[in-house]
């Protein structure tokens, strides 16, 4: 659900100006309800889907770059974009913190408009899809070396987005478990064997 705010003012005109003031949105994504009696509605008017696209279609063209943006929504909760472009490496950059910062830019846009909990990934030439599945992969064999010799592991730090596959990929295994350590950029997964009372 978009955020609404209610409004005390003396007309439509400056319940527009505190509205843009309380929500640190542009007048013309805020429609105003007047309900009388000097008092208004202001409500968040966004399509969040297009603005993201849109968002993303800006920085896109001021790179100068030739691109394709797919858009997917999933639910009322869930948008997803990808991206093909014309120098896709630029873009992702190096271990994907490109990617990682251009995701970071479109989920604060969107969340500046909405009240709810809302997801949003971005994907560029299919970096994404294929990270997840090395690091299922990644998930999958340690999680099974570390069952078999009952010794902790910890892998290299990773980003949140990474640590959260690893997490997913490895939250219904009985004989092992997972918990990040460190601070920051050194934040790593360490898959841990259950311990069985005996």
């Amino acid at each position: 659900m978009q955020k609404k705010i209610s409004i005390e003012a003396t007309s439509e005109e400056e319940a527009l100006k505190l509205s843009v003031e309380k929500l640190h949105i542009s007048a013309d994504k805020i429609f105003i309800n007047d309900l009388g009696d000097n008092k208004y509605e202001a409500l968040v008017d966004v399509d969040l889907a297009l603005e993201g696209k849109r968002y993303l279609e800006g920085i896109l063209s001021a790179i100068g770059l030739e691109y394709q943006i797919e858009v997917r929504r999933n639910g009322d909760d869930e948008i997803n974009y990808v991206i093909e472009s014309s120098e896709n490496p630029l873009l992702i950059g190096i271990r994907g913190k490109t990617l990682e910062a251009l995701s970071l830019l479109i989920k604060n846009l969107l969340g500046t408009y909405t009240k709810d909990k809302l997801i949003v990934s971005l994907d560029i030439g299919n970096y994404r899809a294929n990270r997840i599945r090395q690091l299922e992969i990644l998930a999958t064999k340690t999680a099974k070396e570390v069952a078999k010799t009952k010794v902790d592991a910890k892998l290299k730090p990773m980003n949140s987005f990474e640590r959260r596959v690893i997490h997913e990929k490895l939250s219904d295994w009985h004989d092992v478990y997972t918990e990040s350590e460190g601070e920051g950029e050194e934040r790593a997964i360490v898959i841990k064997a259950v311990k069985y009372e005996n």
